[in-house]
């Protein structure tokens, strides 16, 4: 802007003077508040300009920076009616300046363009931060959707093991206190019993300690632990074993399966396996049973698991044992 102070001027040209350095800085002072009042900078740039223009006669600039800094800010920052009025009389701006300059097309085609492209910058930044904006918005908006469903599936997670603990230890529990309320008496009146009682607490303390282990071991496994054990989720030809340990309690169980087993579906297995498990758990705490049937039906279109019993239970319930069995059974459909 300030040029002619320090690059020496030919002589027919018009000197630099202190009106003109002043009128100069005039120009450029007003930018500084230019986010803050677009308009009002751009009026007050504008005319400093014409005032430098038509009173000083100072030397010229090849282009009107301030105007087009201003200019583009109004594009940027105005809302719409204000751009279009701003636009409008800037033009009319240019026409007249370069009609009282000489009137050469020339320059007016440049002065009409370099102000297009500043306006034109304003908008491209305008359509820029919005885009920004939604790909940060989009970028926060994944974020939050995966930590739901982190959250979502560590709920799921929690419930299983649970679930799992459940069957597990309440099971096992269930037939050790049968087995050890049951020992005293066998050792007075039948000691053979009585052994078979206590080898039954043993292997059930043993069977619910290794089917706990598997289950911590997957949770190291998960957690980095390459050597944790891995052992086979239990199965349909896991319940024989099952009853048998169930009628060596006491009660006389009966497992009959029926139909065609077809292709083994592991997780379906692993659900019936537990359910069974359950209800079994059930009849030893609650039926006061004496016998107990166990049936497993194979058909094309389902797999029925049914157990029934000739004991009394407390005639319905709602611990965790039976919503784990809902919630296995809905698993699977």
């Amino acid at each position: 802007m300030t040029m002619p102070f320090v690059v020496p001027r030919a002589p027919e040209l018009p000197e630099a003077t202190w009106t003109s350095y002043g009128l100069t800085t005039l120009m450029v002072l007003p930018l500084v508040a230019r986010r803050r009042a677009p308009v009002a900078v751009l009026v007050t740039v504008m005319a400093a300009g014409a005032l430098y223009t038509f009173a000083v006669d100072g030397p010229g600039q090849p282009l009107p920076y301030t105007g087009l800094v201003a200019f583009y800010t109004v594009a940027e920052l105005s809302s719409p009616p204000k751009r279009i009025g701003i636009a409008v009389l800037t033009v009319a701006a240019v026409l007249v300046s370069v009609g009282l300059d000489g009137d050469d097309m020339r320059e007016l085609l440049f002065s009409l363009f370099v102000f297009a492209a500043a306006y034109a910058f304003g908008r491209f930044t305008v359509t820029r931060k919005a885009y920004l904006r939604a790909v940060e918005d989009r970028a926060r908006q994944l974020e939050l959707t995966h930590r739901i469903e982190a959250e979502q599936a560590a709920a799921r997670e929690r419930a299983r093991i649970a679930r799992e603990m459940h069957d597990i230890l309440s099971h096992a529990v269930s037939l050790m206190i049968v087995q050890a309320e049951a020992g005293p008496v066998a050792v007075r009146t039948a000691p053979e019993r009585a052994e078979a009682a206590f080898d039954a607490i043993s292997e059930t303390g043993r069977d619910a300690m290794a089917q706990l282990r598997r289950m911590l071991g997957v949770l190291r496994e998960n957690e980095g632990a390459p050597d944790a054990p891995r052992e086979p989720q239990p199965a349909l030809a896991g319940l024989p074993g099952l009853v048998e340990r169930v009628r060596g309690s006491g009660p006389a169980v009966s497992y009959e399966v029926t139909g065609d087993p077809g292709a083994p579906d592991l997780a379906v297995e692993a659900t019936v396996y537990r359910i069974a498990q359950e209800a079994l758990t059930n009849v030893i705490r609650h039926a006061d049973a004496s016998t107990v049937r166990v049936r497993l039906e194979h058909r094309p279109e389902a797999l029925t698991l049914t157990v029934t019993d000739d004991g009394r239970g407390p005639g319905g319930g709602s611990g965790l044992g039976l919503v784990g069995i809902r919630e296995r059974a809905a698993a699977h459909g």
